[in-house]
């Protein structure tokens, strides 16, 4: 990526610069009553546009925090991302991999600059009180039921994802990550959706751990497990467990990244931060996601969706 391309991003005045940024061939960037702080913007919803202001050609430097979930980190997509954007912005990008629901709240706390999250309805909370601004959808990809090929429980034969569920419940081992991660929330999501209580599920257990962690005890234990699909196939070399079920509606795993608000949290590296903003959603960063281990896999780990409509995935 050309240094050039963040050359027009202030280094005093990106605060008020806007996603209109992003229309460039590679971009620079950057209420209801009780609704999100100014600026911000609730999972999916558009980002009103703006006239950047430019200054002459220099890379930003300095440092930021990225706060994000696991499966970006396991998968190996920001071994790849991270590294691009330092060489184009100058800026050192430590990288903090929680479960999402631990990413939001060092974005309550200020101890965090960008998050990137994949729990929609859970980020929407952090927006509404202000503590995320400036969000963009970024990519998905969709969770997977994977377990031992023995599939004690028949979950392969499982006529729907509420079946799976349920017939997990009554005859096979769950391994959870119950650490507050996106992938957790999905999980008890599926559990509510087929009318199970996971404390009813006998042999059901938490890790409170990150997902390939959770994947490795899964293994172990030949249990079944919840995890996204591009860390289960980063993983699955290492791995005895198989896919069990896929492709419903429910597991659908969309990300968003946003600014950890400014405005809320004075500490906060905002041009930093509304850089990686830009940069997760320029072209070149969408193609790079979507090409990310396609040639080993055979398929997509991560679907590029920088300024898609987000009910249209929800749809599919």
């Amino acid at each position: 990526m050309s240094t050039k391309l963040f050359s027009r991003i202030l280094t005093g005045g990106l605060a008020a610069l806007s996603l209109s940024l992003l229309a460039l061939p590679i971009a620079a960037c950057g209420d209801d009553d009780d609704g999100p702080a100014a600026g911000a913007t609730q999972p999916g919803a558009a980002t009103a546009a703006a006239s950047p202001t430019t200054t002459p050609e220099a890379k930003i430097g300095g440092s930021m925090i990225l706060a994000t979930t696991t499966s970006t980190q396991d998968s190996g997509l920001l071994d790849v991302l991270v590294p691009m954007f330092t060489k184009a912005t100058g800026v050192e990008v430590k990288v903090i991999a929680v479960g999402t629901g631990a990413a939001l709240e060092m974005a309550a706390k200020g101890d965090a600059d960008a998050v990137l999250a994949h729990s929609p309805a859970t980020e929407k909370k952090y927006v509404t009180q202000g503590d995320l601004s400036e969000g963009q959808l970024v990519m998905h990809n969709d969770y997977v039921i994977v377990g031992p090929a023995s599939d004690p429980a028949g979950v392969k034969k499982a006529a729907s994802l509420n079946a799976a569920m349920t017939a997990i419940a009554a005859n096979g081992a769950f391994v959870s990550r119950g650490d507050n991660s996106g992938t957790h929330a999905k999980e008890l999501e599926l559990w509510k959706a087929a009318g199970v209580d996971p404390k009813t599920v006998k042999q059901r257990e938490e890790t409170g751990q990150g997902m390939g962690a959770t994947l490795n005890v899964a293994d172990q234990k030949q249990s079944y497990t919840l995890t996204d699909r591009a860390t289960y196939l980063s993983l699955r070399k290492n791995l005895k467990l198989e896919v069990m079920f896929e492709k419903a509606g429910l597991l659908l795993n969309i990300y968003h990244v946003y600014v950890v608000s400014p405005a809320r949290h004075a500490n906060v590296k905002a041009a930093q931060a509304r850089a990686f903003v830009a940069f997760m959603v320029s072209p070149e960063v969408q193609k790079v996601i979507g090409e990310f281990k396609v040639a080993e896999f055979g398929q997509q780990l991560f679907v590029p969706d920088a300024f898609k409509d987000e009910a249209d995935l929800e749809k599919q």
